[in-house]
């Protein structure tokens, strides 16, 4: 087997990586670049033009990992796209919202390359879409040679690591992980008990040093806190989410906390693509290990769904907790247009529980000093910011440490780091040969072949 980075860089980027067999030609995952715009936001799928492809793996259901599929596939137009159930229905909803999101900013940026598909690209792709149960063993394609196996990866809804075997090599390529049961989703359940020869993993969080001190439960402690706090003073919190995964995640942790008598029966607000991305996750709930598999999120009784009114606000009022997208409160986004005025109220708080770029309003908020005034829109007036904000570490993704146990229970012969900045691929490079002193530890270079 060779396989080749297709990503335009060493970065937590547009994740897409080519993979040759005996007798087939997958392509795992079609990110796209979460930073760029237009083509520099696609991967390097001319690498592959030459050979190739006649399967797409699809690891979850993030723009990162997905957002490019139907450019791949129509490059392809024989491939199917293999995937989990639950991630079908997540891809379909995210690729037509995201046809939505480049038209608007043709209008709004005047990006003339957008979209790079319309919502009949997707249509056509969709129709193209195996779901998988998870440790079921499947042929890739009609091809008699190469097993797809897709297990567990705890990240998301319908997240997987998928097992590719082939003349008898063992091929692991993980997506995205979280090792730890969250509120909601379980944990990664990962079987390399046959063994593994190759391992592609990701490394996010590299170069994040992991806080002892910093445990989930002390987490949600902290959280409630400073939710009770906002609400004894008859404010309101506004928590930026994803509308995949976060969203679902903090509905179900506020939603267990007010079961549990910790929090009042204050009504818990969602809107947008987070309503749509909530309703799957419930139709979704029997494919997927969940901590409470009967619970179904939409009929949890303070959960109520937003309607933008007047210039297409959502009007704040006491007492609420805002679950809004996005999570680092990109401009023209629903928790960027509430905080305008929510942030100017000093009974309110802003509470922030999953990462934020350095680029983003989010991170800018994160960094302004109570009293001064920021702009969190480029074409709106800056707004004074006087309340309070806090950061929770929530993260959907493993720490170094697990990703480190990871790579020694495989004992993968070669070891491939994906999904991360270099020094947070240079930091798992150094400790990754400490674990294991006889395997090759590399960070692939995008469009180099490697036999695996």
């Amino acid at each position: 087997m060779i396989f080749k980075s297709l990503a335009r860089a060493n970065e937590i980027g547009a994740n897409s990586y080519g993979l040759t067999t005996s007798d087939a030609k997958i392509v795992l995952d079609a990110g796209m670049h979460p930073k760029n715009e237009a083509l520099d936001s696609v991967p390097h799928y001319e690498l592959i033009k030459e050979e190739g492809a006649d399967t797409v793996v699809i690891t979850h259901s993030h723009l990162d990992h997905v957002g490019t599929l139907p450019i791949l596939m129509k490059q392809h137009h024989r491939a199917k796209a293999y995937m989990t159930k639950p991630c079908v229905a997540l891809t379909d909803a995210l690729l037509h919202n995201s046809v939505n999101v480049m038209l608007s900013k043709r209008t709004e940026l005047g990006i003339t390359d957008y979209p790079l598909f319309d919502h009949d690209d997707v249509n056509q792709v969709v129709d193209r879409f195996i779901g998988v149960d998870y440790g079921r063993r499947v042929r890739a394609g009609h091809f008699e040679e190469t097993l797809l196996t897709f297990q567990d990866a705890g990240h998301v809804l319908g997240s997987a690591g998928v097992m590719v075997e082939n003349e008898g090599k063992r091929f692991f390529y993980t997506g995205d992980i979280q090792t730890h049961d969250q509120t909601l989703i379980k944990g990664a359940d990962f079987d390399f008990q046959d063994g593994i020869d190759s391992l592609v993993i990701e490394s996010t969080r590299g170069a994040t040093p992991t806080d002892p001190t910093v445990t989930r439960p002390n987490e949600e402690q902290r959280l409630v806190d400073q939710i009770n706090k906002t609400m004894d003073r008859n404010g309101s919190v506004l928590i930026p989410v994803f509308a995949m995964g976060k969203t679902q995640e903090m509905v179900t942790l506020i939603h267990k906390h007010q079961l549990n008598g910790d929090l009042p029966n204050v009504p818990i607000i969602i809107g947008g693509l987070s309503t749509k991305m909530t309703i799957i996750y419930d139709k979704q709930r029997r494919h997927s290990r969940r901590s409470n598999p009967r619970l179904e999120l939409m009929r949890i009784k303070n959960l109520q769904t937003a309607s933008r009114r007047g210039g297409g606000i959502i009007r704040s009022s006491p007492r609420c907790i805002y679950l809004l997208s996005s999570g680092m409160m990109t401009e023209k986004t629903l928790s960027n247009s509430f905080a305008q005025g929510f942030i100017s109220n000093p009974k309110n708080s802003v509470l922030f529980v999953g990462y934020t770029d350095h680029e983003t309003p989010g991170h800018a908020l994160k960094n302004t000093e109570r009293g001064s005034k920021i702009k969190l829109d480029s074409e709106k007036p800056a707004t004074v910011f006087d309340c309070d904000l806090e950061t929770f570490d929530f993260s959907g993704h493993a720490n170094r440490e697990d990703l480190l146990d990871i790579i020694e229970e495989s004992k993968a012969k070669k070891v491939f780091l994906v999904h991360g900045d270099l020094p947070a691929s240079e930091w798992m490079q150094a400790e990754a040969k400490k674990r294991l002193p006889g395997s090759e530890i590399i960070i692939p270079e995008p469009g180099k072949p490697y036999s695996v």
